[in-house]
């Protein structure tokens, strides 16, 4: 398994040509108390850079894209009775979809952990 993270404050945990996609923790600090959150469905394909939902906090609602061409094949449904979940634990149990991969060769757009830190600085 490997995680990459796009400058959209997104990781993506990748096994084969499937992958675990959520929000950093420096996006849900950023966001402060997280309200609500729109998940679309299973089955629904997405292409890179696409909105594939949106997460809403008491100070704003801020999109989440596609880091990648992909189908959602699971949807976490915990976030949509406990949304805060992504404040507690966005970078482990609050994980937002699981996709399958259509090109794997979009991973090279995304930046390792290092390359995400030197962006947020």
């Amino acid at each position: 398994m490997t995680t990459y993270y796009s400058e959209e404050h997104e990781w993506i945990t990748v096994e084969g040509d499937t992958a675990t996609l959520g929000i950093t923790q420096h996006a849900a600090d950023q966001l402060g108390e997280i309200v609500f959150v729109e998940q679309h469905g299973q089955g629904d394909e997405f292409d890179k850079g696409e909105e594939i939902g949106v997460i809403e906090s008491v100070k704003a609602a801020s999109e989440i894209y596609a880091p990648l061409d992909c189908e959602v094949i699971e949807v976490n449904g915990t976030l949509e009775e406990t949304p805060g979940a992504l404040n507690e634990a966005p970078e482990g149990d609050a994980w937002i979809y699981k996709i399958k991969l259509k090109d794997l060769s979009q991973l090279e757009d995304l930046m390792d952990l290092d390359g995400y830190k030197a962006l947020i600085g």
